[in-house]
């Protein structure tokens, strides 16, 4: 017997009918309480995909209020100085069409705001997303289809803003990752991980 679900009658036998009138807080530009929770958060995760569907899901950061609101349809956020691989840059150029959780921490609901992304570098757009006095890398425009808050189960389930649930900090160490995919060191590894960090302190 499979139990592989591969169409909506069966996806609504397991999961239930959508609750009338509950997509009707899905909008299609941003109202003040999407504005201000945009002024006050300072992380979100972008959604990108190539036009063969590959993913990816982008971390991007800074002070609260690091994304700006160009209008009620329209954010940019600011890209800084990465790894250069740009996964989702890539993507963009590809399929322009974006997906964004926005976060606050502690915070349980997240906002998410679906549309199409353009990338630019108009040094003026740059400059003034700058922070700590360098001018952002690169802007993503996004032309915002949809907007809503999603709800606080999942961080409800996972604990995520309490501390007192969290344990000992995981340390990921790309030296190590390097070290023993190239058959080198431990030596070698503790090099990688200094300019890692070194990284972190001057290349923000």
């Amino acid at each position: 017997m499979s139990y592989e679900i591969v169409d909506v009658a069966a996806l609504r036998a397991v999961i239930g009918d959508e609750i009338p009138g509950l997509g009707e807080k899905n909008v299609d530009s941003l109202n003040r309480f999407a504005r201000d929770f945009i002024a006050r958060s300072p992380f979100l995760v972008l959604s990108t995909s190539s036009k063969d569907g590959r993913l990816d899901a982008s971390p991007k950061g800074d002070a609260p209020g690091f994304v700006h609101v160009v209008s009620d349809t329209e954010i940019v956020i600011p890209d800084r100085l990465g790894n250069k691989l740009a996964y989702g840059h890539l993507n963009v150029l590809e399929n322009s069409h974006v997906g964004v959780l926005m976060m606050i921490p502690g915070t349980r609901e997240i906002l998410r705001i679906n549309g199409k992304a353009t990338l630019s570098a108009d040094p003026e757009l740059l400059k003034d997303l700058s922070a700590r006095d360098k001018p952002a890398t690169l802007a993503i425009k996004i032309s915002i289809e949809e907007v809503f808050f999603h709800c606080a189960k999942a961080f409800v389930r996972s604990n995520l803003w309490k501390p007192e649930t969290w344990g000992e900090p995981y340390k990921v160490s790309f030296g190590k990752i390097y070290a023993e995919m190239r058959g080198q060191s431990s030596g070698a590894a503790e090099q990688i991980d200094a300019m890692v960090e070194a990284d972190y302190e001057t290349n923000l």
